[in-house]
């Protein structure tokens, strides 16, 4: 085997190995949190090699967690694999990290997918936010390691980690305030203050008590928007080295509507029938906007060659 393929394989395999383990220790976390030791692997285990779609009475088992941890971490070695490899055909092309970022925007797409086939039982007692969250947390900690062992493309395409960490963070924090402004607008308006996080935070997060729920979701959505912001600023900036990369922040932006909602729809259905759905897509799309107009006020060339591009088509 050539050395660049020996080279590609191992990262690869380590990309993979470490998505897993970020994967499996969450998973770990979480079910020691509950009280219940290797409940979601085995949950999982039992729906993948039994078609288990009802977790009423199903424990633990050790071979379906052992299977399901073998398959879990087969799969992330075959994406990791095929990740290193679009990394290194970037490395010589910057602009193909493009790919790069559709594999892994295509990754967390298809675990949306999966986690929605399992049926609605199977996701109350899986928790399928924290089957979502592992993922990202899987995703970012490949990332990490890819851009670490490829410095010098990181370097060409984003420039710093720490402004970009910065800059996404406040992003983040500030497009999570005009949702919440936005929500507890419209509750105002409806007479029923805080009635919208409320409604969230017991539908998707499975809170009963009232406060716990309000609380939870602001929690949850402060870091959702938080992590969100970090991937945006991380696109902005190779957008502002190498254009194509709008494209990908286009892409990103409209996922993540896409996401929103159809977590609602895969979590709790009757939430819509709560709560106009309009008066969720619209909070999103401001905070996009709130989002958007900083980046490009901290990116002011970015946007002058967005503005040129748009008065050239006009």
């Amino acid at each position: 085997m050539a050395p660049a393929r020996e080279s590609i394989l191992r990262e690869g395999i380590c990309a993979g190995l470490i998505g897993a383990a970020v994967v499996a220790v969450w998973f770990l976390l979480l079910d020691l949190w509950r009280g219940q030791p290797f409940l979601t692997p085995g949950l999982l285990g039992a729906a993948v090699f039994q078609g288990v779609n009802d977790p009423l009475g199903v424990q633990p088992t050790v071979g379906n967690v052992l299977g399901y941890t073998i398959v879990h971490g087969l799969a992330f070695i075959a994406f990791g694999v095929v990740a290193a490899s679009l990394m290194a055909v970037s490395e010589r092309e910057p602009t193909l990290l493009l790919a790069f970022v559709i594999l892994f925007a295509s990754f967390e797409v298809f675990v949306f997918g999966v986690v929605g086939a399992l049926g609605k039982s199977m996701l109350g007692a899986l928790v399928w936010w924290a089957i979502l969250i592992g993922n990202l947390l899987a995703s970012l900690a490949m990332l990490w390691y890819f851009f670490r062992a490829h410095r010098a493309l990181s370097r060409t395409l984003i420039g710093s980690w720490g402004r970009v960490a910065r800059e996404g963070i406040v992003a983040g924090l500030l497009a999570a305030a005009v949702v919440a402004l936005w929500f507890l607008a419209i509750d105002a308006m409806q007479g029923e203050p805080m009635r919208t996080p409320r409604l969230l935070g017991t539908g998707l997060l499975r809170q009963p008590d009232a406060s716990t729920a309000i609380v939870s979701y602001t929690i949850v959505h402060g870091i959702a928007f938080a992590l969100f912001g970090i991937v945006g600023a991380m696109l902005v900036a190779a957008a502002e080295r190498q254009p194509l990369f709008v494209f990908a922040l286009v892409i990103f932006f409209t996922a993540f509507e896409v996401f929103f909602i159809g977590g609602v729809l895969i979590a709790a259905t009757w939430i819509l029938d709560e709560l106009a759905g309009w008066t969720i897509l619209v909070g999103n799309l401001l905070a996009t906007a709130a989002m958007l107009a900083y980046f490009l006020a901290s990116h002011r060339a970015l946007a002058r060659r967005l503005t040129a591009a748009w008065a050239e088509e006009d």
